[in-house]
């Protein structure tokens, strides 16, 4: 090795002495050249040919060779050389190495140049080393081989990738760093995206963990007109494990107790690892108790116990279960709890029909809603008790072998209905809160357990009210009188308007049939008209009743005008009244006035007739002059009473 070295020192020697002198004759030359004139040259023979100069050398070749020695000769030299195509991939050996450049020989005519930073990933390259190299370019403008290792790899790595997709292989990459969604992987120089669904086939919580790792993956897909590679490492632990769920599976019988860890929680359930293949255990296996999510009893990663309920060989799907580990609750429940028992326990769900009482984890009672109060009105169990009210019921009823319960919050409170013709007998007044309101009445509360109706027609006397909700408001307190009492059937009728007295007796001497009075038009409707009468009484004006004298307008709302009382009835609070009848009536009177008048005028002309015919046979001949006189005066009269009445 030291004599190698020694050599090619001297070797290295020799050639700078010879770049020496070469340079020293080239400088001699051209100082003798500036000396002498290109005249001088040609008219001067500083060089004296052996014989005459051949100009056609060039074709002729040089040297004294024969034509079969050329060919021989020129085919040596050409094979001394490779055949380099631009895009090729070739070996080169290192030839040497500075600050910027790797030089390469590949067996061209000339030596090939690689930028140094494409060598970071070989720190310990030295001269002698073969490398692969992608020829970009055979010459550039300065006519050097141009050569790429990064190229080279690049294509080298492409081919591998697809071929590992095609034959469906398993190739390594290294992980450079962490990105949205996933990992970015660097398979042989070319960067590939792992998702992080296709890490592991647990959820990830923490990506940073895998940077910097060197790990097998498989290649899912390719774009290659973006250049994008997507990889997967899960789809080798899903080989692994379908087999080992295969084995698993085989080995399960109903009842077996396996060890597992949580690995994943969901609203309806936790999906155990049991070693290679996962079970559900259900949100309703977990516990004997009502729980709303699971990870109130498990978290994640949390090795534990559980038993296999059911498993399908062919979708390999496991049920599981926890609560099954432990007895029934109802198994266990004190035996001295019977029907009449005072139990206590935490309100776990509200229905519509009623609520839930938990008394111990996994034993549960219904509460109706008609447990719940002695009250009638309650309708809705969710106003009465929430989720998480601690309560104590009484036991209505119990059934070990069905696992049910009833039970009763009001019996709690003594009942209020027991002995109630006692402090409520009828005709007794009190007060009520308004509780609800259908379209027939309205319910009130006279004290906690104690309702009663208070019916649409006992609201008001006069007062016409279309619902119950025009006269009082839920919440507001109200004056009642008890009517009816139903203590078996739990049934109290009130009243509001027997509180005062009936004004309709009163009514019954004011509007009496034809009389008059002043009323205001609130609301016309297709039928008529309500009109406001005095004393707050309300009147109905049919519409033909409501025509004006002019016999075309109608009466509006909101006019104030006279109304004639047409009919009255008392018991069925009802008062109907007329505008047009008093002016219809009023016509007739003047009519019937005016026949009166003319009938005693006729009668006034023939009894003046009469008398004087009786005069004209008693006169004498001197006194016909007189009563023709009178005649025609008095035929005068009647002819004018003729022409006034047509």
């Amino acid at each position: 090795m030291a004599k190698k070295l020694e050599a090619e020192k001297e070797l290295k020697s020799k050639l700078q002495s010879e770049e020496t002198v070469s340079v020293k004759h080239k400088e001699n030359i051209e100082s003798e050249a500036d000396l002498i004139s290109i005249e001088e040259i040609k008219s001067k023979s500083m060089i004296v040919p052996a014989g005459d100069f051949d100009w056609d050398a060039d074709d002729k070749g040089f040297g004294n060779y024969s034509q079969s020695d050329r060919e021989k000769f020129e085919k040596m030299y050409s094979g001394t050389f490779n055949s380099v195509n631009k895009g090729e991939i070739i070996p080169g050996v290192v030839v040497s190495i500075n600050s910027k450049d790797v030089v390469l020989n590949i067996g061209f005519k000339s030596d090939g140049l690689v930028s140094l930073s494409e060598f970071r990933d070989t720190p310990d390259l030295k001269v002698g080393d073969t490398v692969d190299v992608f020829v970009e370019s055979q010459e550039d403008v300065n006519g050097q081989l141009i050569l790429s290792r990064k190229r080279a790899k690049t294509q080298r790595s492409w081919e591998a990738i697809n071929a590992a997709l095609d034959n469906d292989t398993i190739i390594t990459g290294f992980v450079k760093s962490r990105t949205k969604g996933g990992l970015i992987v660097d398979i042989m120089g070319v960067e590939a995206f792992l998702p992080g669904s296709q890490i592991d086939i647990k959820p990830i919580r923490d990506y940073d963990v895998y940077v910097g790792k060197t790990m097998e993956f498989k290649v899912v897909k390719i774009n290659h007109e973006f250049k994008n590679v997507v990889v997967s490492h899960r789809v080798l632990i899903e080989d692994d494990l379908e087999t080992q769920k295969t084995e698993i599976v085989a080995k399960l019988e109903k009842g077996q107790v396996l060890e597992g860890s949580v690995k994943n929680i969901t609203d309806f359930g936790i999906f155990i690892d049991l070693g290679g293949v996962d079970g559900l255990l259900h949100i309703t296996d977990i516990s004997w108790g009502r729980i709303e999510h699971p990870r109130e009893v498990l978290s994640l990663d949390q090795k534990i116990n559980v038993v296999v309920l059911d498993f399908d060989d062919e979708k390999k799907r496991i049920a599981l279960g926890l609560k099954q580990l432990t007895p029934h609750p109802w198994e266990t429940l004190d035996p001295s709890i019977e029907v009449g028992s005072i139990v206590k326990g935490k309100i776990v769900t509200v229905a519509d029909y009623g609520a839930f009482l938990e008394i111990s984890s996994g034993v549960e009672g219904l509460i109706h809603v008609s447990e719940m109060s002695w009250s009638q009105n309650l309708r809705n169990p969710q106003e009465f008790m929430k989720i998480g009210d601690e309560v104590e019921a009484q036991v209505l009823t119990i059934d070990r072998a069905e696992r049910k319960m009833s039970l009763g919050i009001k019996q709690m409170t003594p009942d209020p209905w027991k002995n109630i013709a006692e402090r409520y007998p009828i005709g007794s007044k009190h007060k009520a809160i308004v509780k609800n309101m259908t379209n027939f009445g309205v319910f009130v509360e006279i004290e906690e357990g104690i309702d009663g109706l208070v019916h649409i027609s006992d609201l008001s006397w006069s007062k016409k009210i279309n619902h119950p909700n025009e006269f009082t408001k839920v919440g507001e307190t109200l004056d009642v009188v008890v009517l009816e009492l139903d203590e078996a059937n739990r049934k109290l009728s009130l009243g509001h308007k027997q509180l005062e007295e009936n004004p309709w007796d009163t009514f019954e001497t004011i509007f009496t049939l034809d009389s008059i009075h002043d009323g205001t038009v609130l609301k016309v409707t297709d039928k008529g008209a309500i009109v406001a009468l005095p004393y707050g009484v309300e009147g109905f004006v049919p519409t033909k009743h409501m025509v004006k004298e002019d016999g075309k307008s109608s009466l509006k709302a909101e006019e104030t005008n006279v109304f004639k009382i047409i009919e009255f009835n008392k018991d069925s609070k009802r008062i109907v009244v007329s505008h047009a009848r008093i002016w219809e009536e009023a016509k007739s009177e003047e009519r019937k006035e005016e026949v009166n008048q003319k009938k005693a005028e006729a009668k006034a002309t023939a009894n003046a007739v009469k008398k004087v015919k009786d005069s004209v046979e008693k006169s004498t001949l001197g006194d016909i002059s007189v009563l023709a006189e009178l005649k025609e005066k008095m035929e005068g009269a009647e002819d004018k009473a003729k022409a006034s009445k047509k």
